[in-house]
This record gives structure tokens, sequence and C-alpha cells, in this order.
């Protein structure tokens, strides 16, 4: 009797050891894996000849877990049904008629307490461990598994070739490529790791912040033209200097005749270093500009900028005409968030200024501002609160103009005639209270 339960336990330990296997290896970080082994580890190297042939692996496993199931199933019955019927039988003093079926609830009986011990102890908690404890485990099993894996060579064969028929007669291609991990999965594990506290939340928004790139366009962060700081070609050194003290900038547009023909770009420090000289223009310390569409991807831009040592570019229209300034700045503030420095005063897009009122920078985004004010996103072709306002205007409004909106009241407090640059927004309560009895 000992014997034949050592016998038992040793199957559910062999399907506990596949099943962890399964699992361990399974869970690896394939990336890992190859950097591992690219650094000359040799475990590393066998796990990922593993991981790269998944067919034999899973093959190797569901041999050895349909064995030790079968075999464990079969000596139960052969060893313990028997025992069992005759302990009932005896007990309860069954007719020896009902013998048979005494046989056959035995056989039932152990096979289910049987199932209960494997699930337990060869499936749930080895599979447990192994989740916890995968790397360790992979790199202590591979060599045992890439030996069952030669030596059932030709078995794994046999079951590869009826598997892969198989999946033809149901139209999958068994050597289908694996689609590749796409933008929505990493972020969708980036979630995961934030729910399980593994990775910091300002992580996970830098990382969202550097896909929405591929999504912009340099005139969804371009500074306005009417808002940038330029020097004339013909500008004095008194007024260069008072622009560089007041302003700060390591860089400015210089301009010819007209403001809108840029001619190049000033870097202070070469005008610093080279003003005293004999001889000084300013035409000649100039840097070429480099002009881009408006619609130019903001990523690709991030990475032209980058790859050609250029921290600001000038930004057009479809006529041809200048429309604003993009810095490498502008690009990394929309990854990380506001950059201040020491010169810049934090001003708010959006900031209360009494009950029910705000005062709103017309630079916001408009997607913000429908946001901050708790409406549904409306189909604008605007990007900014200024364009929306000239929008609805079918002009440029002027300081005063005011329009009901839903549930706001939309005052322009700032305007010239170029742009609106600041609105006051109320929210009327009782709007909204009578929107939501006609709801009713």
């Amino acid at each position: 009797m000992l014997k034949q339960l050592l016998l038992q336990l040793v199957l559910i330990a062999l399907n506990a050891f596949f099943a962890a296997t399964e699992i361990a290896v399974i869970s690896l970080n394939e990336k890992k894996v190859h950097s591992l082994a690219e650094e000359g580890d040799k475990k590393a190297k066998k796990m990922l000849k593993i991981i790269e042939e998944p067919t034999r692996f899973l093959s190797t496993i569901q041999i050895g877990i349909t064995l030790a199931g079968f075999l464990g199933s079969a000596f139960a019955a052969d060893n313990f049904a028997e025992k069992v019927s005759g302990f009932f039988i005896k007990t309860f003093n069954v007719p020896a008629k009902y013998s048979g079926t005494m046989n056959t609830v035995a056989v039932v009986a152990v096979t289910i307490i049987l199932s209960y011990f494997t699930l337990i102890l060869g499936e749930l908690v080895p599979k447990r461990i192994a989740m916890k404890h995968k790397e360790k485990l992979a790199n202590a099993v591979c060599g045992v598994i890439s030996f069952l894996a030669a030596v059932l060579s030709p078995i794994i064969w046999f079951l590869t070739v009826s598997t892969n028929a198989v999946l033809r007669l149901i139209g999958i291609d068994p050597h289908e490529k694996e689609d590749p991990v796409s933008e929505e999965d990493i972020v969708l594990m980036l979630d995961a790791g934030a729910d399980e506290g593994s990775l910091d939340q300002d992580d996970i928004e830098y990382i969202k912040n550097v896909f929405k790139l591929d999504k912009m366009t340099a005139e969804d962060v371009m500074t306005p033209w009417k808002s940038v700081i330029c020097l004339t070609v013909n500008s004095t050194d008194e007024e260069v200097i008072d622009i560089i003290e007041q302003e700060g900038y390591s860089r400015i547009p210089v301009y010819d005749e007209e403001e809108d023909h840029i001619i190049g770009i000033l870097h202070t420090r070469d005008y610093l270093l080279n003003r005293g000289e004999k001889d000084f223009s300013l035409e000649k310390i100039l840097h070429q500009p480099v002009f881009v569409p408006e619609t130019v991807n903001l990523d690709m831009l991030f990475k032209d900028m980058q790859t050609d040592h250029n921290h600001l570019v000038i930004v057009v229209n479809e006529y041809g005409e200048t429309s604003g300034i993009v810095s490498m700045e502008d690009i990394l503030e929309e990854i990380v968030g506001e950059i201040w420095d020491e010169r810049d005063e934090e001003v708010s897009e959006f900031l209360e200024t009494g009950k029910n009122t705000s005062r709103v920078l017309c630079t916001a985004s408009v997607e913000d501002f429908f946001e901050f004010f708790s409406l549904e996103d409306e189909e604008t072709e605007a990007s900014t609160v200024n364009g929306w306002l000239t929008e609805i205007a079918g002009k440029i409004p002027e300081e005063g103009y005011c329009f009901e909106h839903k549930n706001l009241t939309v005052t322009v407090t700032k305007a010239d005639e170029f742009m609106t640059h600041e609105i006051s927004v109320k929210v009327n309560e009782q709007v909204e209270k009578n929107e939501t009895e006609d709801d009713e």
C-alpha cells in the first residue's frame, strides 16, 4: 500500500514539474532573456532556444503532463479501486450481485480524490509558485527540458505535423507570425504596472505622452507668430542687448524688411562673444533658419531636430506665410509638462476668479477648455481657444464681445487686431438646472 501511495506522489510531482515549467517559461520576458544571452549567459542561451521554438517546448510539456496524468489514473484505479470496493461491500454488507456496481463507484471515487490532489498539488500550487519565481525556476529546468525535447523529438515531430494539419483544415496558418506589440498593448501594460504599484505614475504619463507626439503636428504646439519676439537685421546693439536681457532667449528669429521674411536665427551666445569685433555685422553670425509646414508630424519633427542639433524651427502655413515657431523645449513640454526657469512667470491657462467664474488664456487648447468646463468634445477645426472663438464669431472678436455657449457665458476681456488673448467664462447654474429638469 505504501509503495502504491509513493508511486502516486511521484506521478503528481512529475505533473507539478511540467505544469510549473510551462508557466515559468511562458511568463519570461523574451527581450530580457535575449539580452542576457547576448551577454554570454549560457543558461539564457538555452532558454532563448526553448522560447524561440514554442511548439517544440509545449509539445514536450504536454507529453509529460499527459503521461503523468494517464499513468496516475491507471495505477490509482488498479491499486486502490478494488480495495475501496471491498471496504464498502464488507462495511455495508452489500450483496454480491452489486459488486460490479460497487467497483464502478469505487473507480469514480478514486478518480475524484486523485483529481483533487492532482489539481491542488500538481497544477495550482506549482503554477502559483512558478509565477512568483519564474526566472529561478526557468534557469533550473532549462537543461532538463532541452534533454527531454531531444529524447522525445520523434514524438514531438509527429505531434507537430498532426497539429499543423488540423490548423490548416480550420483555415489557420501554423507558421503565421504573431502580431507585433502595438502602442495599445504597451499602454495596457503600463496601466497594469500602475495598478500593481510597480511603475511610477509620472513615468507612465511620460511614456504615454511620447506616444501622443505621433498624433500631433507642429501647429498644435507652436508659439503663434504674433507672440514671437523678433529682431530686424538692422537692430542696434542697444536694441539687441535689451531684448536679450528682457526675454532671456537663447535663440531669436531675425527678419529683413518684412517681419514675415525670416532670414536667420540669432544665437545670443554668438552675439555676445562677437559684438566687440571689428567690422561686426549681425547678419554675418546668423544661422540658417529651418522652415517646416504646420502639418509636419511632431514625432518626426522631434527626431529631425535631434539629428540636426536644431533647437528652433520656423513654422509656415500652406501659403508659405510664417505661422509661428517651435522650439525643442515646446516638444519636450508635451512629454514632461511645463518647464520653468528662473525667468519664467508661471501663468495658469485656467484660473478661477470667483464663484462659477474663470479667466482663460486663449492659447489654451480647445480640448483642455472643454474638459475644464465639463463639456462634451465638439467638432471644430480649431486647436486653440483663440481659433475656436474666431470660428464662432466669424472674425477676430473684439474686447467686450460676449456670447452664450451651452451653460457658459463667454466674454472677451483682452484682444488686439490679430488675436484674442484672454476671456472670462461664467458657468450658469440655472441653465444646468433647467437642462436637468428637461432631461427628466
